[in-house]
C-alpha cells in the first residue's frame, strides 16, 4: 500500500490525475494511425460503388434475423454516446481542467467510440434490410431517455462499471465478428473485429485506472465493487425501445436474442466478473478495514451463487419481430 493521505476520493483522483495523462498513450492510438468506417465501407466516389453495395447486400442476406436484430441493437447502443460523453463529465471528484488526464481521457474515447457507430450505422443503411427510420427513432429515444446505471457520480462506482461493460461490448463484438464469418460475411466480420479490439483495450484502461485507486483507497474501492455487484451491472441500453412502445421494452427481446445466439449470455457475465476479480487480485488486497473485508467475502462467494442461477436460466424460443427489420 502506498502511504498517500487520503482523506476523499478527491485526494485519490488528484493521485490518478498524472498516471491517467501518462499511461493514456499506452491505451489510445493517434488519429492518423487509427482505422476509420471509410477504410471498410464502398467507396461512392468509384465506380465500382454499386457493385460493392450488391455483393455488401448479398452477405448481409445470409445474416439470421436474431443477428441483424442483435446487430441493430449494439449499432443503436454506440450511437447513444452522447449520454456516456455526458455521464462521464459529470463525475465526481475529478478535475475538469481541459488538457488534464481525466478531461483528455474522455475526449479521446469519446472520438475513438464514435468510429463505432458511424461504421455499422452505414453498414445496415446500405444492407437493404433494414428500417432506418425506425432504427433512427430508437436510437433517437435512447439519447432522449438516457440511463441509470447506479454509479451516481462517484468515480469508483464509474470505473468499475466501464471496466465491466467494456469487457461486455468486447464480448457481443467479437461474437457477432465470428458468427458473421461463418455465414460469409467477411466485411462485416472485419469490422464488428476491429469494434472489439478498441473495446478491449479500453477495458484495459479504466481497469487501470481501479488497480491504482486500489493501491491508495482499498476499502472504499471494495465497498464501491461490492455496491455495483449486488445492484447488477446493467446494460446501457438497458431503456432500448421502439416507436410505440414505453421506455426499455425492446430491451428484453434485444437480450433474448443475444442469448439465443449465444453473443452474450449469463454465463458471460460471470465469467466477466471472474476477471476481474483476478485482474484486481481481489484476493490478495492489504489493509482493508471490517466493511472492506465484508464487500471482499461478499465478492469471492458471488461467481458460485450466479453460476448456479444461470444455471437455471432458459433461453427463450420465440422470435420476437422488431420494427428495425424490413
Amino acid at each position: 500500500m502506498l502511504e498517500l493521505p487520503v482523506g476523499s476520493r478527491k485526494e485519490v483522483m488528484t493521485y490518478l490525475e498524472p498516471f491517467m495523462l501518462n499511461e493514456m498513450s499506452e491505451y489510445l492510438k493517434p488519429v492518423e494511425e487509427m482505422w476509420q468506417p471509410a477504410d471498410f465501407l464502398p467507396d461512392s466516389s468509384k465506380e465500382t460503388f454499386f457493385d460493392e453495395v450488391k455483393e455488401l447486400q448479398r452477405n448481409t442476406k445470409e445474416l439470421s434475423y436474431d443477428l441483424l436484430a442483435v446487430l441493430i441493437g449494439d449499432t443503436i447502443t454506440e450511437e447513444a454516446l452522447p449520454t456516456y460523453e455526458s455521464w462521464l463529465t459529470m463525475v465526481d471528484d475529478v478535475s475538469r481542467n481541459e488538457q488534464g488526464g481525466w478531461m483528455r481521457w474522455v475526449r479521446a474515447w469519446t472520438a475513438e467510440e464514435n468510429r463505432h457507430g458511424d461504421l455499422l450505422n452505414k453498414y445496415l443503411y446500405l444492407s437493404g434490410r433494414v428500417n432506418m427510420r425506425m432504427m433512427e427513432a430508437s436510437t433517437q429515444y435512447l439519447i432522449q431517455d438516457g440511463f441509470d446505471i447506479g454509479t451516481g457520480h462517484d468515480p469508483y462506482r464509474n470505473f468499475i462499471y466501464t471496466s465491466f461493460q467494456e469487457m461486455a461490448t468486447n464480448v457481443s463484438h467479437r461474437r457477432v465478428a465470428s458468427l458473421a464469418k461463418q455465414v460469409g460475411d467477411k466485411l462485416l466480420s472485419k469490422m464488428c473485429g476491429v469494434i472489439a479490439s478498441d473495446e478491449a483495450r479500453h477495458a484495459k484502461a479504466y481497469k487501470a485506472f481501479i488497480s491504482k485507486a486500489f493501491e491508495v483507497d482499498a476499502s472504499e474501492v471494495m465497498i464501491a465493487f461490492e455496491d455495483m455487484m449486488k445492484k447488477k451491472i446493467v446494460m446501457p441500453a438497458h431503456f432500448l425501445r421502439e416507436i410505440g412502445l414505453k421506455m426499455g421494452q425492446t430491451f428484453g427481446h434485444f437480450t433474448d436474442a443475444a442469448q439465443r445466439l449465444g453473443v452474450y449470455t449469463a454465463i458471460d457475465y460471470v465469467d466477466i466478473l471472474k476477471e476481474l476479480i483476478v485482474d484486481w487480485k481481489i484476493e490478495e488486497v492489504k489493509d482493508l478495514n471490517e466493511a472492506g473485508e465484508k464487500a471482499r467475502e461478499y465478492l469471492m462467494r458471488l461467481p458460485d451463487r450466479l453460476i448456479r442461477i444461470a444455471d437455471r436460466i432458459k433461453t427463450p424460443t420465440l422470435e420476437y419481430k422488431f420494427s428495425w427489420i424490413l
